[in-house]
């Protein structure tokens, strides 16, 4: 059986693994259809992502199909159509026990620390699944993302009425977006691609835009944008340590500011004439809960969010090792790439 894997930083190849056993108690034998890359995956093979440990099979926003379940496993049934929620903690921790799994100290994500799910069949523990039958694969490889995104958006709880800046228009920042929309708020978004805005423009109908590194700076332009009153609530979904230094000045008095984005960089920021006079809150989003994954299937099925302009570029999986080379240079209209196994 055949898997892509990393080896080392800015080495990848593809590689034979033995077939699976059958599945134990708790577990299930999966097919993997759909894989989306994301950032994680691409800072992984660059060897720029500071949780990644090597050699390691990528592999996190999946769309899979399972063959067959072990003992014990009642919350899907063969030929179930998943999503995977690849968080692995330990339901034991103090902080699992308070549900608040997806920052366990324990936590191992596929396809980071341990391997992921691109491999065409594999064994995953099947309380991470979670079915969505009336979704496409492409679709259920999305909704990692867009748990992400969902769950960034819960930990800011933007209010009826609130202004909501989005720092950061790549898919986390999409994902926020999506949201956002589909509530009582103002939304604006902000980057420096102009091609991204375009998009969150005509495809999203984010029409309020803040473009990075033009002639007006961001703080004057956002000022424009709300009558000197800025955001009531920040989410950063760059990566970017001077982004994430630099968000803050974009808060309003009594603003919530939000990081999505991951970096390994000291952030710096002034406090006493922006963090203390404003008494801003800053909070961290790390990864999404098992009810994010929930709600977003029921989303999509609902029609609430339309998926089919997420997905831009599509690859196969014999084409991997010559893709991902690529995408230190970007495609040129990128929003998602996902690699299709069938």
């Amino acid at each position: 059986m055949k898997a892509i894997q990393f080896l080392k930083p800015k080495e990848i190849r593809i590689i034979d693994l033995p077939a699976p056993e059958s599945p134990g108690p708790g577990e299930a034998l999966v097919r993997t259809h759909t894989m989306g890359i994301c950032g994680t995956d691409i800072s992984g093979y660059l060897g720029k992502m500071p949780f990644f440990g090597y050699p390691r099979i990528p592999g996190h926003e999946l769309g899979l199909e399972v063959l067959a379940i072990g003992p014990e496993v009642t919350n899907v049934r063969v030929g179930d159509r998943c999503s995977l929620e690849p968080y692995l903690n330990n339901p034991d921790s103090p902080t699992s026990r308070r549900g608040t799994g997806n920052c366990c100290p324990d936590i191992q994500v596929l396809g980071v620390h341990i391997d992921g799910g691109l491999r065409r069949e594999w064994i995953c523990p099947a309380r991470k699944l979670h079915p969505g039958n009336a979704l496409s694969y492409n679709q259920l490889a999305l909704v990692e993302t867009l748990a992400i995104g969902y769950h960034a958006v819960q930990r800011g709880n933007p209010q009826p009425g609130d202004t909501v800046l989005v720092v950061g228009a790549g898919p986390i920042g999409l994902a926020c977006l999506e949201f956002l929309k589909l509530m009582d708020v103002t939304v604006i978004v902000m980057d420096m691609n102009e091609e991204r805005l375009r998009f969150c423009t005509e495809k999203l109908g984010v029409t309020r835009t803040v473009q990075v590194g033009s002639e007006v700076s961001p703080v004057d332009q956002l000022a424009s944008l709300t009558d000197n009153v800025m955001a009531n609530l920040v989410i950063d979904a760059t990566g970017s340590a001077k982004s994430m230094s630099a968000c803050l000045e974009y808060a309003a008095f009594a603003g919530r500011v939000v990081y999505v984005g991951i970096t390994a960089d000291e952030l710096v920021f002034p406090h006493a004439p922006v963090f203390h006079r404003r008494e801003l809150t800053l909070l961290a989003s790390r990864n999404a809960l098992p009810e994010d994954f929930r709600q977003i299937i029921d989303i999509i099925d609902e029609g609430k969010i339309d998926t089919d302009k997420w997905i831009t570029h599509r690859f196969g999986f014999d084409e991997t090792p010559e893709i991902f080379p690529r995408f230190g240079n970007g495609f040129p209209g990128l929003i998602k790439a996902v690699i299709e196994l069938d």
